[in-house]
């Protein structure tokens, strides 16, 4: 096959989608080299150093106007570029795929990562979510086939857009093969001096938003009264000061943010943190619970939504609104070492689940239904 993806998120974003979008390509490439790549993006100098072996082709608007303005190629002009380049099948990786694909008679997959902002419309402006509206109901309904990252993105294209659940494919998401991989002692080394890293602390990963909801780990630190360090890694937002309003007001210590950590480094963070901590109110799926999972790491999460989909039956649910539910289910993690020895081992059995290999067969197995 002559497969064509919607690569700009590979080239421009440097987490979330755009992680997604070279996970995906870099899976398929490594394990299914009889196929043709084609990564179609945006003119510009790429903010993420993204390398591809020779069997994939780097594609860029072959006119004047698509250089120009390069979201009316992208939304209007990529077809004919395809039909040049006879692509058997487009993936949009990111929520959307040309709106003129379908007359154009190339056959096409978009995966859909969540639709939050129908779901929690607060969460966003009326603008923003105007816009996802459309691009996402029109890609869902102009696709061959539809891959949804999780049995409750599944569910969510079924009740707000009303589509056949036969057209539907769950695939979910691995995660980067450096988590698959034990770090050496070099290397824990290292990024534990550069970023000061404690001997024992607790972690969450993500960015410090609303709805990842950091603000229940601190409740129940401070319900608890434990003195472990909680590390917390990513991106600042509005709401990381209402966050660290509230750590100040109540006094509590041995609460680090770290903002940027590279993606070779993270591993790090897991392998030696004692719990990862993720209390989300609402994902598409949550590829942090599958870095813990392969790092061999316990996992305390929501019980809610698609949580139970990503940590597998041995992982530990809560209530996300519920601090002291968490500072209880933190402190047996802690004190009984035999539980977390069985949380550890049986969800990294489950991790088995979310390989490279398995998620590029169920791709290229969806791709076979359409072509």
């Amino acid at each position: 096959m002559r497969i064509g993806f919607d690569a700009k998120r590979a080239f421009f974003n440097k987490s979330g989608l755009g992680n997604y979008s070279r996970d995906t390509i870099s899976i398929l490439i490594g394990n299914y080299h009889e196929h043709s790549y084609f990564l179609y993006t945006p003119p510009g100098t790429p903010t993420v150093n993204f390398t591809t072996d020779s069997s994939a082709s780097i594609c860029k608007p072959t006119s004047y106007v698509g250089e120009k303005f390069p979201f009316f190629w992208r939304s209007f002009m990529l077809p004919n570029q395809l039909k040049d380049d006879r692509i058997d099948l487009f993936h949009g990786l990111s929520n959307e795929i040309p709106f003129s694909i379908k007359n154009s008679g190339i056959k096409s997959v978009v995966t859909i990562h969540d639709l939050i902002f129908l779901r929690f419309p607060e969460w966003y402006p009326f603008i923003d979510r105007k816009i996802y509206e459309v691009k996402f109901r029109k890609s869902c309904r102009n696709a061959d086939r539809i891959i949804a990252i999780s049995k409750q993105t599944k569910n969510d294209i079924i009740d707000f857009f009303g589509i056949n659940p036969d057209k539907i494919d769950v695939v979910y998401q691995g995660c980067n093969l450096t988590f698959q991989e034990k770090a050496d002692t070099e290397q824990v080394s290292i990024i534990s001096k550069k970023y000061s890293l404690p001997d024992e602390y607790l972690l969450y990963v993500g960015t410090v938003e609303k709805r990842k909801n950091l603000l229940t780990i601190v409740r129940a630190l401070k319900l608890s009264n434990l003195n472990i360090p909680l590390v917390v890694v990513g991106k600042h937002t509005s709401y990381t000061e209402q966050v660290k309003n509230y750590i100040r007001n109540k006094n509590i210590k041995n609460i680090r943010f770290i903002k940027h950590v590279n993606t070779s480094e993270l591993p790090v963070f897991y392998q030696n943190a004692k719990i990862f901590i993720y209390p989300s109110i609402f994902e598409g799926f949550g590829i942090p619970i599958q870095e813990a999972l392969f790092s061999k790491t316990p996992v305390i999460t929501s019980k809610t939504g698609c949580f139970p989909e990503a940590g597998g039956p041995a992982s530990i649910y809560i209530d996300p609104e519920n601090a002291e539910d968490l500072a209880n289910a933190i402190l047996e993690l802690l004190k009984d070492t035999h539980f977390r020895e069985k949380v550890v081992s049986e969800g990294y059995i489950y991790a088995q689940n979310f390989t490279n290999e398995k998620i590029a067969k169920n791709l290229i197995e969806v791709y076979k239904k359409i072509v």
